[in-house]
């Protein structure tokens, strides 16, 4: 018989699957019953070798949910879920195109309604930003 899998065996099968925060990488970890203990020795080990990257995996999610029409407060509040510090969730979001920009492409494909309005707001769009992006002018209060 085989002995049981490692926490970073583990914790690799996880990774391979999709980029994880160290947090969503811990639950897992958790929910696989491995103890406290190996958890945080094998997200060290992973930290240490670079395959478990708070800073790239806040990009890779920050510009996977902004290439889905997500607004800065969406953003900022998934990465918050996973664990991710308020500065590094901020330093992501602040790479990516800037949000009048994103809001100006959805309002170009869903057109310029209350309907948009309302979508990007749910979308998490800053109320500023909303209004600007769907104003009758076309927009030039964006800048």
């Amino acid at each position: 018989m085989a002995p049981p899998p490692s926490a970073v065996d583990l914790a690799l099968d996880a990774l391979g699957r999709r980029d994880l925060s160290e947090h969503e990488l811990e639950r897992k970890l958790a929910a696989r019953g491995v103890p406290a203990g190996e958890r945080a020795e094998a997200v060290e080990t992973l930290r240490r070798t670079g395959l478990l990257d708070e800073l790239r995996f806040a990009r890779g999610r920050a510009a996977a949910l902004a290439s889905r029409g997500a607004g800065d407060e969406l953003v900022r509040a998934a990465l918050r879920r996973a664990g991710v510090s308020p500065e590094l969730a901020d330093a992501a979001v602040a790479e990516l195109d800037p949000e009048a920009e994103r809001a100006r492409a959805v309002v170009a494909r869903r057109g310029v309604s209350a309907r948009t309005a309302r979508y990007l707001a749910g979308k998490g769009f800053a109320p500023d930003t909303v209004a600007a992006a769907v104003a009758r002018d076309g927009g030039d209060a964006l800048g």
